[in-house]
């Protein structure tokens, strides 16, 4: 099978069967020129994107609701991810052996991202929703039209999105941990592990991209307005992960101190 057969049914098919599809076996075909982006991933009635604004609770995890709506949202992050990366394998070229295995790196990717969903959803079930119980949101997918390079792509997928994702995830890992909730603190160890491989996926291939710049450089360079490295961090910065990640050091102190005063990353306290 072609990989953008499987990337269009995944993208463009409504059902949560449709994201989980597996990519196997595929070949690396001519680009396909007639794919064009769509407003919006294909979603069924039930897990359609929808306008509301969708808030994260802030506190009160040892609350069944409050809970649900977490995993419901970690979920969501999930989902998108799938159809970004889905979309970035049908958008950009494959002519050359360095950018087929790229690809190959994103579809490895893809995949822990395909495990990670079906990880919080069997979760939320275990405590009586499922998902679509809530509405979902679509701003990681707004970015999406914007990243026109591979470059780009990896300086927001996996640099910003994802490098927020190791702070978010190891804070929550602990969070968990700590209320006695083993099952979702679990979960949150499995999604920080592989969160480290993507985001090194990204810093590699800038690396060999960026030339004589440096990476931080190159970073920002391929940031789409308005998103800023604020994005990329949680409240609680952890260096030892984005070590682990191949960041240098100096992107790592940049990282670390830079300020354009996000909200998120100015919140006086995470309530438990």
């Amino acid at each position: 099978m072609q990989l953008s057969e499987y990337c269009r049914q995944i993208l463009l098919g409504p059902e949560i069967e449709d994201k989980l599809l597996e990519i196997k076996d595929f070949e690396f075909a001519q680009m396909d020129l007639s794919f064009e982006l769509p407003k919006l991933p294909a979603r069924s009635e039930r897990i359609k994107i929808s306008d509301k604004n969708v808030k994260f609770p802030k506190g009160n995890f040892h609350e069944r609701d409050k809970l649900a709506r977490a995993l419901h949202s970690f979920a969501n992050h999930e989902l998108l991810a799938i159809e970004m990366m889905t979309s970035a394998l049908l958008l950009y070229p494959h002519d050359t052996d360095e950018l087929k295995k790229f690809k190959r790196g994103v579809i490895a990717s893809l995949k822990d991202e395909q495990k990670h969903f079906k990880l919080y959803v069997e979760r939320l079930n275990e405590l009586g929703y499922e998902f679509g119980d809530f509405a979902l949101n679509d701003f990681f997918w707004n970015q999406m039209s914007k990243l026109k390079t591979p470059s780009q792509y990896l300086a927001v997928m996996s640099l910003t999105f994802e490098a927020a994702n190791l702070d978010f995830a190891h804070f929550y890992q602990h969070l968990f941990k700590e209320l006695g909730d083993d099952k979702t603190a679990d979960i949150l160890k499995i999604v920080l592990d592989d969160e480290i491989s993507h985001v090194a996926l990204g810093v590699t291939y800038l690396n060999k991209w960026k030339q004589d710049k440096r990476l931080w450089d190159y970073y920002n360079e391929s940031l789409p307005f308005p998103l800023t490295p604020a994005r990329a961090k949680g409240k609680h910065f952890i260096e030892h992960v984005r070590a682990k990640a191949k960041m240098d050091s100096l992107f790592i102190e940049k990282m670390k101190n830079y300020d354009d005063h996000f909200a998120i990353t100015k919140r006086k306290e995470w309530k438990q």
